[in-house]
């Protein structure tokens, strides 16, 4: 295994270690879930980058490098939705996008082809990415708040309407992104089809 494979696996480690983190009701856990993502989004840039740059590009690579992604965003989303933050639908959607392009990615990779991630996906997941870092974001100023007496109910309330607002964003994406990949790889599905009749 290469080094731009270990660093994509790395990402995935980290995302338990994010999930341990978040679990914990306090500031310092909270600030170190955000460095903890931060982290592990530096990771999705710099394996691409040393995969490209050493020319050590892997089918294992192009297949596990989107599914890490996956792991950490929907791991993120999830952890908001149990504090209350994120509504559970909306997890859903994410889930039920990324279940069917995985599906795709391997029914592809089964039969020898290997579909590269589109310029809507990452999109997609860059904007997952500040969302998920402007919720962090939140919750250690709320820590912070709570300790000083400063935060209010009417806070919350217009923080809640700000992450909603968000999410719908990213769900926009979401959605967009997966009729998109489903439209550009419809072959598959055909194939699919007559693997089933035959």
């Amino acid at each position: 295994m290469n080094l731009p494979n270990k660093i994509t696996i790395s990402r995935i480690l980290l995302t338990f270690v994010f999930i341990f983190l978040m679990k914990a009701d306090s500031l310092f856990p909270k600030i170190g879930a955000m460095l903890i993502f931060s982290l592990a989004c530096f990771t999705d840039y710099l394996d691409g980058y040393l995969a490209k740059k050493n020319y050590e590009v892997t089918t294992f690579g192009k297949l596990m490098d989107p599914i890490a992604d996956k792991i950490l965003v929907i791991s993120a989303f999830i952890a908001f939705t149990q504090l209350g933050l994120v509504e559970v639908w909306m997890v859903v959607v994410i889930l039920i996008r990324e279940f069917v392009v995985t599906s795709l990615r391997i029914f592809a990779l089964a039969r020898g082809k290997v579909i590269h991630a589109q310029r809507l996906g990452k999109h997609k997941t860059i904007s997952s990415y500040v969302a998920i870092f402007l919720i962090l974001a939140f919750l250690i100023f709320k820590e912070i708040a709570v300790k000083i007496g400063f935060y209010s109910k009417s806070f919350q309330s217009i923080a809640s309407f700000l992450i909603y607002i968000l999410m719908l964003i990213v769900i926009s994406l979401t959605i967009i992104s997966g009729i998109n990949y489903i439209a550009h790889n419809a072959f598959l599905l055909k194939d699919f089809k007559n693997e089933k009749h035959n």
